[in-house]
Order: structure tokens, then C-alpha cells, then sequence
């Protein structure tokens, strides 16, 4: 049975991966400027590497932001030490940008497409394999908390078995990569393989094998390992390879940018037809052009073909009303950063 099925893998990174600290050191500093100024615009990109973190970027903004302590606070609170030199290279949003996206024509803030996805596999409407490695990075970030033989930086893979309509049977390979002080290596990987199967358990899939840390050893990670950029995580951001990915990353950006709103919105839409015509999957595309409010498109795709758009839901889709809709304003952004956007019905609050 197993030998006529689709192998198909996917994967999330852990809170503590390069690339995941500067989406949340990114994402951290955008709620700060809305919280103190609900019009700032903001597009703050971080790269790390060793003991240099570096905040670049645009922000028009009247909010007093102590960039240096927000950096701070978001390392401690990943498990890192907060010892790093830190570079701030912020201007004002090009004046160009500005006239498409001001109060009073809020068009929206960069050219762009945009996807979302719902499936029936799961009642969080999201592919069964995501919604279990979400739960296991969930898991181990509380473990490194109380445990500090674990570290805060590792990823973890799914190979797996799947029918012709994409519903995970089973698992060939639970890959994990988790840094580690080395200490009771065989007692620390098998706290990471009972976790991993008692989730899968919830579930109903089994799991052939297990393939832990493949070069044998993980003790050195972070920064001193790899050098982090801000949006390099996008697939793990939204659906980890089960749809289509838009052209542009999340994190950093205010909801102006529809590379932001108009995949939030999207993933709304798509659950919305998924209930409403009973769908096994839907996915949903939504494109702007630069200071334009409506989309240049919308294209709903299901397992029972497209479905037609009403130009209601093009007016729905403005970004003005996105914001409005989703609440887009009093979002803790960073929070997002940490696990994947997409975590439940809805863009998790």
C-alpha cells in the first residue's frame, strides 16, 4: 500500500534559528511603533551574525522607539545572551511610497501577490503535518525553558507517506535537529522522539523512524553558527510547502504592506469557501499593484475547480478595510513571528 503513495516532506525551524530571531527582533520593533503610533509605516529588515545584529530599513513614525532594548529583550527572551553589537540603519519611507499609502488614499504598499490555504485535514483547516510540527516547536520552546540541556536553536522535518489527495497516512522519517549541550544525549533524544509520537498519537499517524541530529552533534548554534536574515523563513511563515507562497515575507512590515494583510486576508477568504462549499482545500490568490486600494485580482482555486468572484469581495479586500476587518492594528506581530502565521481558523491573535 505504502509503495503507491505520495513521499512528500516539510518542515519549521524553532524560535531559537538565526533567521526566526531576526523575524521576531523585526517584528518586535513594528509593534512597538504601532503601539506608540497607529499610522507608523515600517519596513525593518535584521540580519544577524556572531556578535553583530543589524536593524536596517524604513520608518516613518511618531513613535520614540528604544531599538537597542527591544533587540535585548527579544534575545533574553529567546534564550540567547544579549551581548552583541548593535548597528541602526532606520530612514523615513520614501516620499514616493507615502503618496499611495496615506490616510487619505490608502492604496496599497507595494506591487505583490499573495496566497491563502484552508484544508479540511485538520479542524484548525491546516495540513495535519504543519499543525504537528508547530505543536512539536511549541513544545520545545516551553522544554528549553526548564531543561537547559536543550538550546534554543533546531528544526524539525516531516517525510511522509500521503494518498492521492494530499492526506498525511503516515510517517516515514521524524527528522529533528535540535542544539544541545551534548550532556545524556540518549536520555534528551528520547524525551524529543516520546513527545513527537505522543502528538502524533493525537493525530492517528504512526511513525516509521526517527533521525536525530545527523552530523551527531549540535552544540553550537544561533549566531555563532549561521548568519540570520529577516523573511528567509517564508515558507515556514505560511503553509511549510502545502501551497503556493507569495512573493514576499511577512515580518517587519507594517499591515499597509499587503504582503502582510493580503495573506492574512487571503487565508480568511480561503476558509470562508471552504465551509461555505464544503471544499476538501481551497486556495486563494490576491494581487495589488502600489498604491492602488483594490486588488488587480482574485483567484479562488478548490478540488472542485475555481469558484467565481462577486465584485463585492474586491471592495472587501481594500487594504483600508483589511486592517479594519482583521483588527490588523492591535496585532502582537512578534508573537506571530515565532511559530508561523498560521496557526488555527484564524490569523492567531
Amino acid at each position: 500500500m505504502l509503495d503507491s503513495m505520495i513521499v512528500y516532506s516539510n518542515e519549521i525551524v524553532f524560535r531559537g534559528h538565526p533567521d526566526k530571531v531576526c523575524d521576531q527582533i523585526s517584528d518586535a520593533l513594528v509593534d512597538e511603533y504601532i503601539l506608540q503610533d497607529k499610522n507608523s509605516r515600517c519596513a525593518i529588515e535584521v540580519l544577524g551574525s556572531k556578535n553583530l545584529i543589524v536593524v536596517a530599513g524604513e520608518v516613518t513614525s511618531k513613535a520614540t522607539v528604544n531599538i537597542e532594548y527591544i533587540v535585548k529583550k527579544v534575545l533574553k527572551d529567546i534564550g540567547y545572551n544579549s551581548n552583541y553589537n548593535i548597528i541602526v540603519k532606520l530612514d523615513k519611507q520614501s516620499n514616493d511610497i507615502a503618496l499611495g499609502t496615506n490616510k487619505n488614499n490608502l492604496g496599497a504598499g507595494d506591487n505583490g501577490m499573495m496566497f491563502g490555504y484552508a484544508t479540511k485535514e485538520t479542524e484548525k483547516l491546516l495540513p495535519k503535518a504543519m499543525v504537528i510540527l508547530q505543536e512539536f516547536s511549541m513544545f520545545y520552546d516551553e522544554l528549553r525553558k526548564v531543561d537547559k540541556r536543550f538550546l534554543p536553536d533546531g528544526k524539525a522535518q516531516i517525510t511522509g507517506y500521503y494518498d492521492n489527495n494530499m492526506n498525511l497516512k503516515k510517517i516515514k522519517t521524524f527528522t529533528i535537529c535540535y542544539q544541545n549541550t551534548e550532556e545524556e544525549r540518549n536520555i534528551t533524544d528520547d524525551i524529543l522522539k516520546k513527545e513527537a509520537t505522543k502528538i502524533c498519537d493525537k493525530y492517528n499517524v504512526k511513525i516509521d523512524e526517527f533521525l536525530i541530529n545527523s552530523t551527531s552533534k549540535f552544540s553550537i548554534g544561533g549566531f555563532d553558527a549561521d548568519t540570520g536574515l529577516t523573511g528567509r523563513k517564508i515558507v515556514v511563515d505560511t503553509y511549510q510547502s502545502f501551497a503556493k507562497v507569495g512573493g514576499g515575507a511577512f515580518s517587519g512590515k507594517d499591515p499597509t504592506k499587503v504582503d502582510r494583510s493580503g495573506a492574512y486576508k487571503a487565508r480568511i477568504l480561503a476558509i470562508r469557501y471552504l465551509k461555505k462549499y464544503n471544499l476538501d482545500w481551497c486556495s486563494v490568490q490576491l494581487s495589488y499593484a502600489i498604491g492602488m486600494k483594490k486588488p488587480l485580482s482574485i483567484y479562488i482555486n478548490s478540488n472542485i475547480g475555481s469558484i467565481d468572484v462577486d465584485d463585492l469581495l474586491y471592495e472587501e479586500c481594500t487594504p483600508s478595510n483589511i486592517i479594519k476587518d482583521l483588527d490588523l492594528l492591535n496585532v502582537n506581530y512578534e508573537e506571530l513571528a515565532r511559530f508561523g502565521h498560521f496557526k488555527d481558523e484564524k490569523t492567531k491573535r
